[in-house]
């Protein structure tokens, strides 16, 4: 693979995600509750990604970079779990606080069929995102940095792309310096699948995908999400996965 500018890839995305930040500043509806058009944005990391690798490389080299984002090649069953099942019980213990602290919280309304949908387009659009987060940038910087390093870069990175949508979402400030922990801590934790589960990146989009599913079927419709416990939860989780040595060690999940 030729060599990768991640730097480059950041500023790229920024500036492709300008029409949809326009977009999303005049128009009056949302795409779903507390989701603004400006989310259309998550074809820009990919969009980067692909335009980068095809001037480094070409046409086949861009072809090899999308087989490859989609490649289930080693990856072990544990991370198809990982992936599946930590961001609604992420979700599950969040609701649990609140309700610990004496907060009511209205019973989730779950429609099956409006469920796979609304999995299909987060699927599509986390497949979108981790094309340029994970699939082009994580693999130099965790080379140039290490885990822990590479993930607060990307997570940082991706969180101050999101700030002008959730602004215009309507998100205090307060909200979203809770949810800018949260995100920082789930792109240490998205990085740490990719190199230790055989570096997937379909199973990072699932992971991704889960927990915007998950956000969604918060009562009601994300309306009582509670980014605090979400981000103590999610940090608590990073800070395990981080500080275990033992899978720092030999070959498997280290990039080659």
């Amino acid at each position: 693979m030729t060599q990768r500018r991640p730097y480059i890839f950041f500023v790229l995305t920024g500036v492709l995600s300008l029409p949809f930040w326009g977009l999303g500043a005049v128009a009056d509806r949302e795409l779903l509750p507390s989701l603004p058009v400006s989310a259309l944005m998550v074809l820009a990391p990919g969009l980067a990604a692909s335009v980068l690798v095809c001037l480094a490389g070409g046409r086949p080299m861009t072809r090899r970079f999308w087989r490859e984002s989609v490649a289930v090649g080693d990856t072990r069953p544990w991370v198809w779990i990982v992936a599946l099942c930590t961001m609604p019980l992420v979700m599950v213990a969040s609701g649990a606080w609140l309700l610990a602290v004496g907060e009511s919280l209205p019973p989730p309304k779950i429609d099956p069929l409006g469920l796979l949908l609304l999995f299909a387009l987060f699927l599509l659009a986390a497949m979108a995102e981790e094309l340029g987060w994970t699939g082009y940038a994580s693999r130099p910087l965790y080379k140039a940095h290490g885990l822990i390093v590479a993930g607060f870069i990307i997570g940082v990175m991706a969180m101050l792309w999101h700030i002008i949508p959730l602004l215009q979402a309507g998100r205090s400030w307060d909200w979203i310096a809770w949810w800018s922990l949260g995100i920082v801590a789930r792109r240490a934790i998205i990085l740490w699948l990719y190199i230790h589960g055989g570096q997937s990146m379909l199973a990072t989009a699932l992971f991704h995908a889960m927990g915007n599913l998950s956000w969604m079927m918060f009562p009601v419709m994300g309306s009582h999400y509670h980014a605090p416990s979400v981000a103590v939860i999610l940090v608590v989780i990073a800070v395990v996965l981080l500080a275990c040595p033992a899978f720092e060690r030999g070959g498997y999940g280290r990039f080659g």
